[in-house]
């Protein structure tokens, strides 16, 4: 891992000619598993990355706010006429912030705010809200804003909702507001309960491997949006207030047309999931884990049809490499995948993914190990 604290403040200095008044860090995430059950009112299990977007930020007296992306090596200045919601461009994750913290009835000065990441863009990792939720920390304090943690993950999700224009849940701002390290979120998205469970991966001799595909997706393609739009419509013909609330499985079936019941079938099988992984990891059971998690992939596939050939490719390969199990990590349609490995066996078993990448001309897959990290904090 990177660390870009001394990158990003040389940044800021070089565009405003002075230092900034602090650096804030918030992570990408994964999903340990729970995919597309945060928007239907379910659970979800994810942890946060060591990759992080970085902010270095400092207040300004005109009312203007100005942004700069390292990688980019693109600034855009904006006044308050021109915070408006659907407009396109990086700077959008920035502005939708300030955007959301005004529409909660927030005072918020101008600024300079740098930015630069190491999370990968568009590979599942929720790089967006890495950026909205160490933004939005830095405006909470150069505003003094007393905000609690879950009511900023509220805000960075009301960015990216409202202002960007993608219908995501809240488990992507959730995770890298809340996580702590070694440990992995049990999030209610209902009621937004939580609970801190003990992912001592390295401690029982495992890694978790991601494997970054290099396929890459978009939150406001489409199909996101089509899924979320059918389980809507499953809640409307059952009945209930979201899918969470299908308790018969069988009988919720019969009701519903053949494609929009598969897509059902992967909601409640997945919460049922998601609460049997907390279980095995209290209990310690990491081949249980295993199998939930590849039981996931095989739902996403035939039943939400959310994968496609590189992320299948690389958990069929895992598996036969000797994973304990894996699956794809994301909103879908490309991104990353996880292994669960024993430790002895990373190197195999990434070789293994890059060796059947090569032969299916499918280009060369990054790997690299998900450490359970520390949420949205101030650096500096």
């Amino acid at each position: 891992m990177r660390v870009l604290t001394p990158q990003v403040i040389a940044a800021f200095s070089a565009l405003t000619g002075h230092e900034p008044a602090g650096v804030w860090a918030a992570p990408g995430r994964i999903n340990l598993i729970g995919e597309h059950t945060d928007y239907n009112d379910g659970f979800v299990l994810p942890f946060a990355l060591p990759q992080a977007a970085y902010v270095a930020a400092a207040p300004r007296t005109d009312g203007r706010w100005r942004f700069r992306s390292v990688d980019l090596d693109e600034t855009v200045e904006l006044g308050q006429d021109e915070l408006v919601p659907g407009s396109p461009g990086w700077h959008s994750y920035l502005a939708g912030v300030v955007w959301a913290l005004q529409q909660a009835g927030h005072t918020v000065a101008g600024a300079d705010v740098v930015l630069t990441s190491d999370v990968p863009l568009g590979a599942g990792l929720s790089s967006s809200a890495a950026i909205e939720c160490a933004t939005l920390a830095a405006f909470a304090d150069l505003n003094g804003l007393g905000i609690e943690p879950l009511d900023r993950a509220k805000l960075a999700r009301t960015a990216e909702n409202a202002y960007v224009g993608a219908p995501t849940g809240l488990l992507d701002q959730a995770a890298s507001t809340l996580c702590i390290a070694d440990h992995a979120l049990f999030l209610d998205c209902r009621d937004f309960a939580s609970r801190q469970v003990p992912l001592a991966v390295t401690g029982a001799g495992l890694e978790i491997l991601v494997v970054d595909t290099r396929t890459r997706h978009s939150h406001v393609d489409g199909e996101y949006a089509a899924r979320r739009a059918s389980c809507e419509e499953a809640s409307r013909i059952l009945g209930v207030p979201a899918l969470r609330d299908v308790t018969d499985l069988d009988a919720a079936l019969a009701h519903l047309p053949e494609l929009i019941g598969r897509r059902v079938r992967h909601i409640v099988t997945e919460n049922a999931r998601v609460l049997e992984s907390v279980a095995a990891l209290d209990a310690g059971d990491y081949a249980r884990l295993g199998e939930l998690m590849t039981a996931s992939h095989a739902s996403m596939r035939d039943d939400y049809e959310i994968t496609e050939t590189s992320v299948d490719l690389a958990v069929a390969t895992a598996c036969e490499a000797g994973a304990l199990g894996a699956r794809m990590t994301g909103g879908g349609f490309g991104g990353c995948v996880l292994a669960l490995v024993r430790a002895e066996q990373v190197d195999a078993v990434a070789a293994s993914v890059t060796a059947a990448f090569a032969e299916a001309t499918l280009g060369v897959p990054v790997t690299f190990l998900g450490r359970p990290s520390a949420g949205a904090r101030r650096l500096s």
